[in-house]
């Protein structure tokens, strides 16, 4: 029996990556899913982490727990993203360490890279540039975990890897309009609009930056194909000091063109105003995938499918009167 840890389980990439293991499980697979809620384990508090890897001692670790958000949320707490993320990579990278686990799989953002990195963005544009100010904190607590991966690597021989996706959205997201990312945000604005009968809806900057989305349920199911790589086929594909691999669709739209297909999946009819006055972050986010589609990964949800689903879960726990989170 293989013993996995998913840390951060109740969050949209967690749950995602949970819900994949458990119909492996269904399926037949040896596995003991290991779970704890925030509220069970604070993972920024180092000897509690040491205290709980020491006593499960899983064989394998999932690093899906982040403190996350979108540009308001970046700008207004810069000093909690970068504590609460280095601390989290920090414990729970060291304490796997220390109890005695070979594998672990970190999960990052694209944000790692810098503000004018060559679009699309290639594993080797890490650390050549300055990156973008509105998430920095975020972004070199990110950083710090894949070289803390690399780092336990080339000291101790363990296989620990690390996958940064690009912008990602699915069932479980944040739908609050100004502390979420782009995607559920702008859900959550255009159903009120359509339901409202309003006639326009703001959408913040210009609507020239172009973005990449992924659906949840495909970085899920990248995270576990990188996992269960065999250790010589992860290696040809990467380098000691460079080994972390981007997760994405390879195509991206403006943020205008998402904000008009978020309109038509939502019956919105009225019109979309942008406003300059507002930031735009980083001109342009693309991932170079290449490198994990010679391994043999490629994503397999269409984007205006995947809104459609998304926003037909977002109705249902509506209808349902469940708790969609909004803060």
């Amino acid at each position: 029996m293989t013993k996995i840890y998913i840390a951060g389980h109740r969050g949209m990439v967690g749950r995602a990556i949970l819900r994949q293991l458990m119909a492996r499980c269904a399926a037949g697979a040896d596995l003991a899913l290991v779970t704890r809620s925030s509220a069970e384990l604070d993972l920024t508090d180092q000897v509690a982490v040491r205290d709980f890897m020491a006593a499960e001692k899983p064989d394998v670790v999932i690093l899906a727990a982040a403190k996350v958000g979108g540009i308001v949320a970046n700008n207004t707490y810069p000093a909690q993203f970068i504590y609460e993320n280095l601390m989290m990579a920090c414990n729970v990278i060291h304490q796997a360490h220390a109890a005695g686990v070979q594998r672990l799989l970190q999960l990052g953002s694209s944000c790692i890279y810098p503000r004018e990195a060559p679009q699309p963005m290639a594993e080797d544009a890490l650390l050549t540039g300055p990156l973008e100010p509105t998430n920095e904190p975020y972004a070199v607590a990110k950083i710090a975990g894949i070289k803390l991966c690399e780092s336990y690597n080339r000291q101790y021989g363990r296989d620990y890897r690390s996958v940064m996706p690009t912008n990602l959205y699915g069932p479980g997201d944040n739908f609050h309009p100004e502390n979420s990312h782009v995607m559920p945000a702008m859900i959550q604005r255009f159903h009120t609009a359509a339901r409202d009968g309003a006639e326009e809806v703001v959408i913040w900057g210009s609507g020239k930056p172009m973005r990449e989305f992924l659906h949840v349920d495909d970085m899920a199911a990248a995270s576990l194909f990188v996992m269960d790589l065999d250790r010589a086929t992860y290696d040809a594909e990467t380098e000691p000091m460079l080994s972390h691999i981007n997760v994405g669709t390879g195509q991206d739209v403006t943020i205008l063109e998402l904000a008009q297909l978020v309109a038509r999946v939502t019956g919105f009819a009225g019109r979309i105003v942008t406003d300059p006055g507002k930031p735009d972050g980083a001109p342009r986010k693309l991932m170079d995938v290449s490198r994990l589609a010679r391994m043999g990964w490629t994503a397999g949800i269409e984007l205006e499918e995947g809104v459609a689903q998304t926003y037909a879960w977002y109705l249902d726990q509506l209808d349902k009167g469940a708790a969609v989170r909004t803060k």
